[in-house]
């Protein structure tokens, strides 16, 4: 599993925008009173959360970023010269035993679980309760996407997009939807003190580029999980694309943040 830069570079804003403040500060609180040094980033891809939390994280802490696809490992490091105290790595997470957490006062990722089976996650919760290593889990998918101008098509297009989100994207069948609320049960049952709260999306015509290849990201996963003919989707990501340039119209792409911290 990997993305194209160009694609995190495009979401980024919207991230940022979306991402619950209420975990943000508690994040910092938690990282501030951290005796281990290290915040570790998983799932890196080109150093986003990095440059969304680095004002959350107090300067006696460093950042270890982690990928498996050396070229987003590459553009994480050009795009992090003006951060110190930050060191990369390329890691396969299906390693779980060979995350480096002895020094780990916090795990963070980015719209990474919901492409994660129940198998990784289970595994993942109970290797930082081993090592008493919080989570910072944030903009996992939830399932809902509403649109301001209406398509007979939406509530079966998205079922479909959904169903294919649960299909294998390299960690096992994806929780997709799912993610967060078995995160935190996952984490819960091991002790830690679990908060979530909600990260939409909150797209405008201002964000068309974003809007659109969103929308055109549906395409592939429409085409695979079947049930909708070809004519059906290239006439709903037609009215979409046209639709993402009219002023006033806007979208809301639902997500999930979670704070998980050992108690």
């Amino acid at each position: 599993m990997s993305f194209d830069a160009d694609w995190l570079t495009l979401r980024e804003p919207a991230d940022k925008a979306a991402r619950d403040e209420r975990l943000v500060e508690a994040f910092a609180r938690h990282l501030s009173g951290a005796a281990k040094p290290l915040v570790i980033d998983i799932g890196c891809g080109t150093g986003s959360t990095l440059r969304c939390l680095a004002h959350a994280v107090p300067a006696d802490k460093n950042w270890l970023l982690l990928d498996n696809d050396p070229l987003l490992l590459k553009e994480a490091e050009r795009r992090s010269e003006a951060h110190a105290g930050i060191a990369l790595r390329r890691h396969d997470l299906n390693d779980l035993v060979g995350l480096p957490l002895e020094d780990a006062a916090i795990v963070t990722a980015s719209a990474l679980f919901d492409l994660c089976s129940e198998d990784f996650s289970a595994r993942f919760a109970e290797r930082l309760a081993v090592c008493s290593v919080g989570l910072y889990a944030a903009l996992n998918y939830d399932g809902r996407i509403d649109w301001s101008e209406a398509h007979p098509l939406d509530e079966t297009v998205v079922a479909a997009f959904n169903r294919h989100q649960q299909t294998d994207k390299g960690f096992g069948v994806a929780l997709g939807p799912k993610a967060a609320a078995r995160l935190a049960v996952l984490f819960g049952d091991h002790g830690f003190r679990v908060e979530t709260g909600e990260s939409p999306w909150r797209l405008s015509s201002d964000s068309a580029p974003l809007q659109k290849a969103f929308i055109e990201g549906f395409r592939q996963p429409l085409q695979e999980i079947g049930g909708l003919r070809s004519s059906d989707i290239d006439d709903w990501i037609a009215f979409r694309l046209a639709a993402a340039e009219k002023p006033g119209s806007h979208c809301t792409v639902g997500h999930t943040d979670l704070l998980a911290l050992p108690v």
